[in-house]
């Protein structure tokens, strides 16, 4: 029964993404040019483009990483290589959930968490995710906020596996596709001590490696820092009494340090499953633009939050923001409101996952004691004790075997 299960819930999920997609994909498509003009400046070696690309078109704010994705798509037709993305970007969310479900079973492994209950979560939080998934993905097409937050899960997926170069590797890529994913930095900080050098290495060396070469090769490349756009009237900015009528210069350098500190702080109070919600947040915060798609990173940072740092059985914040930030952009009559409500769910949801008393899991099994405080990193289940097997040919031993049999049910 636990297979059939597992196996309806994955077919529900992929029927409720096939259900959005041949809603949205009509009229889907909308930034897709953006990505074919960046890959083809990019590898055409046109004027303008190659290592020059950033400084002559500050407007392509996207990664080098996903203009080289975008270039496996070249090969078709323009009408079929944007369906055959689309489509692409939309079986990358199932992906993520499985993921995220991956990630939820190894961090409460051993905890005695009825993984019936959890398997539930992933499926109601995932029917809220979907939604705005096929947004970005289908409807604006954006293949570099899709890169980002694919790579961003499987950092989540890699830190609670221990595996610290991994987590420095995706975190990389992930900004490499799109700037702003450097708000889930604060990721490092949940591995243990010992592995953070490593891991800012990898980071840093494959973030040089990506964007350095623009730089020196055309020193005007800064200038795409400095690229502006109209401060929307529906920003949470106005109701922060910020009336300028683009980006102010100071704005995306508050949305990293507003992102990269909201998510330290969760993780010294080891939270650390907010981090992609708080570094969701402060870009919706000081974004002086109300795209439908940036809440799509909203979402990913709720479904982990929901299924990986909560234990309830509804995941109720994906739903608050799916409702407040997609239902608001719909329902709600003016612009000012629609700020009010983007500018509500952000403070709200940062005080609760801040701020609220939140419960410790604690550990059952051998060599930890029953009662035992876990510290709030990723250390789930000792080196010693996943490697090694049992003398009775379990995976692990005595008092594990039924915890990695639920993950393996979960996970598949």
């Amino acid at each position: 029964m636990a297979g059939l299960w597992i196996r309806r819930h994955h077919i529900l999920l992929a029927a409720w993404t096939a259900l959005w997609f041949l809603i949205v994909e009509p009229s889907g498509g909308v930034s897709w040019h953006y990505l074919r003009q960046g890959e083809q400046l990019l590898f055409g070696g046109d004027s303008g483009g190659g290592l020059s690309l950033y400084a002559h078109h500050p407007e392509l704010q996207i990664g080098p990483v996903s203009l080289a994705a975008a270039r496996l798509f070249d090969p078709f037709p323009p009408y079929t290589g944007q369906v055959l993305a689309e489509a692409t970007m939309s079986a990358l969310g199932l992906v993520m959930l499985v993921l995220v479900g991956r990630t939820a079973a190894r961090h409460y492994l051993g905890t005695g968490t009825n993984h019936r209950r959890l398997q539930q979560r992933i499926l109601v939080a995932g029917l809220a995710f979907i939604p705005m998934w096929v947004e970005v993905s289908v409807r604006f097409a954006h293949l570099d906020d899709v890169l980002a937050l694919f790579f961003t899960t499987l950092a989540a997926h890699a830190l609670v596996h221990d595996r610290p170069t991994a987590v420095g590797v995706f975190l990389a890529l992930a900004v490499d596709s799109k700037p702003w994913a450097i708000s889930f930095l604060p990721l490092v900080l949940a591995l243990p001590s010992p592995a953070w050098k490593r891991t800012f290495l990898w980071f840093g060396g494959l973030v040089a490696v990506a964007w350095l070469p623009f730089y020196l090769g055309n020193l005007g490349s800064l200038s795409a820092a400095r690229f502006t756009i109209p401060n929307q009237p529906a920003s949470s900015l106005r109701w922060l009494g910020v009336s300028d009528p683009a980006t102010p210069w100071w704005d995306r350098p508050a949305q990293f340090g507003l992102g990269l500190g909201f998510g330290t702080i969760a993780v010294r109070r080891g939270r650390w499953p907010a981090v992609v919600l708080l570094g969701a947040n402060a870009r919706v915060l000081l974004d002086p633009s109300v795209y439908t798609y940036y809440t799509a990173s909203i979402l990913l940072g709720t479904l982990l939050w929901d299924t990986v740092g909560q234990r309830r059985l509804v995941p109720w914040w994906s739903w608050v923001a799916l409702i407040t930030l997609y239902g608001g952009t719909l329902l709600l009559p003016t612009d000012p409101i629609r700020g009010l409500a983007r500018l509500a769910f952000v403070v709200v949801s940062t005080s609760v996952v801040l701020c609220w008393p939140a419960k410790q899991l604690r550990r059952r099994g051998r060599g930890r004691g029953r009662g035992r405080r876990v510290p709030p990193r990723s250390h789930h289940v000792p080196e010693q004790r996943r490697r090694e097997p049992a003398r009775d040919g379990s995976r692990s031993g005595a008092g594990t075997t039924r915890e990695w049999q639920s993950e393996r049910i979960l996970s598949r």
